[in-house]
């Protein structure tokens, strides 16, 4: 079996690592170790959950040597603030024994802030590309020095809309450069991606964004609505040594906020919630005190779905059925981490019946069905979506009814009258005797003596 050693790593990183508790390189660390180091193009598809942090950090660390330059040389870019945090973290901890200067830049803070810390120089810049953008065009920050550029979670950046400042960030790094792209999905917009700016990549697939993990238990229900599910949820959450720490995804923000409220009246010291339109410091105080098991349940969006490494989380439920079959890949990957055992549960009402039979057939197996239990209360509370669309009646010609005689009359006279053209103006001018030409004055003279 292969482990760490194996990689010939510096005594610092190996110190870092031991650390750590990591003994075992996962199968996307092994593979991606002697690529990356080679200076290669990379192109790495793996499964969210699998170590594709390490997989990259390990041998640029590895070969990134003490600098006092300025401008930065790594560049990795990822889709959220929560990500880039988590990032830097996980950097910082594998380089514990080394001299490198990491700094995360992402928006919702202080752009100036920012600007001050750049002046002090650093080595490794970990962003969300639309901040980054921002601070390079203000001249804040040059990208003259980065020999490496790394773009984790590039089909998320493109659903979120990034295509366009990291098509412009590409025309502003150097050309040469060494790019390396983890995703955990090949869409045709990251396909296109790797066209127009990677040459001659390597490709490391390790899973397949629809293959389960098979440390993941899957099972399912089928309930009426929004509310019953809420009354399932709470029931099942009574059981405080199953569901040690609960990951709940909800489609949007509103449906987690209702939920959020209808859970805490009971579970108040026990939750906390997560969504874009939280604060940014509401949203990584949530995030750190469920990871320390302050808050053993956390409400969030898909905004948590990629990339985050929240520790040894028990279950994820998927309260609402995702409509893309792989963003369901991305929820459950939150569980199972790190080869540890790991339990996911999806609620799905009828409406939600194809979403759910598009997951099975993206996975090529059925998810264990639960049966309904008899003692969870049937709500007949409908959120907005889910009441009944009443048709409108389509305007239909009605019967006249004959008896009230005709609705039509003969015009007056005075509404008789129709406009007869030019030839009614001819009419007009012989009877008033109107001069035939305005400005011919003899003309007139001679029409009145006769």
């Amino acid at each position: 079996m292969e482990t760490f050693d194996d990689f010939k790593i510096s005594k610092q990183l190996g110190y870092a690592i031991d650390d750590l508790g990591f003994t075992t390189p996962t199968p996307i660390q092994s593979e991606a170790f002697p690529v990356i180091a080679s200076g290669k193009n990379v192109i790495g598809i793996a499964q969210t959950g699998t170590g594709k942090t390490l997989a990259y950090m390990l041998p640029i660390l590895q070969q990134l040597k003490f600098s006092e330059e300025k401008h930065p040389r790594v560049l990795v870019l990822v889709p959220t603030r929560e990500l880039v945090v988590q990032v830097v973290e996980e950097i910082n901890k594998f380089g514990k024994y080394l001299n490198n200067r990491v700094i995360g830049l992402y928006g919702g803070t202080n752009i100036n802030t920012q600007k001050a810390m750049l002046d002090q120089g650093y080595d490794i810049i970990v962003a969300t590309p639309g901040r980054l953008y921002d601070l390079v065009l203000s001249r804040a920050l040059q990208l003259k020095s980065i020999k490496k550029l790394v773009i984790d979670e590039v089909d998320v950046m493109l659903d979120l809309g990034f295509r366009f400042q990291l098509t412009n960030l590409f025309d502003l790094l150097p050309v040469n450069r060494q790019n390396i792209m983890f995703s955990a999905t090949m869409t045709d917009d990251v396909d296109q991606l790797i066209t127009d700016f990677f040459v001659a990549p390597v490709k490391i697939t390790v899973a397949l964004s629809g293959t389960p993990l098979e440390n993941i238990t899957q099972s399912c229900y089928l309930v009426p609505n929004f509310y019953t599910k809420a009354n399932l949820l709470m029931d099942l959450l009574k059981d405080v040594t199953t569901f040690k720490k609960v990951l709940v995804f909800v489609s949007n923000k509103r449906n987690a906020d209702r939920l959020f409220e209808e859970l805490d009246e009971t579970y108040n010291n026990d939750l906390c919630i997560i969504h874009s339109n939280k604060t940014q410091n509401y949203r990584l105080r949530s995030m750190k005190q469920f990871d320390q098991g302050v808050n053993r349940i956390l409400v969030t969006t898909d905004v948590m779905a990629r990339g985050l490494d929240l520790n040894e989380i028990s279950h994820v439920i998927n309260f609402d059925t995702p409509n893309f079959p792989e963003n369901y890949m991305h929820r459950i990957g939150r569980t199972g981490r790190a080869e540890k055992k790991g339990e996911s549960i999806l609620f799905y009402t009828e409406r939600e019946r194809e979403y759910k039979n598009a997951i099975e057939d993206l996975m090529q197996m059925k998810i264990e069905e639960i049966p309904f239990p008899e003692s969870i209360e049937i709500s007949k509370r409908l959120i907005p979506a889910e009441q009944p669309k009443t048709d409108e009646p389509k305007n239909q010609l009605k019967k006249r009814d004959e008896t009230l005689g005709s609705g039509f009359h003969e015009k007056s006279e005075k509404n008789k009258k129709t406009n007869q053209g030019g030839s009614y103006q001819y009419k007009i001018a012989a009877k008033y005797k109107k001069p035939k030409t305005r400005g011919d004055k003899n003309y007139n003279k001679r029409n009145k003596k006769k």
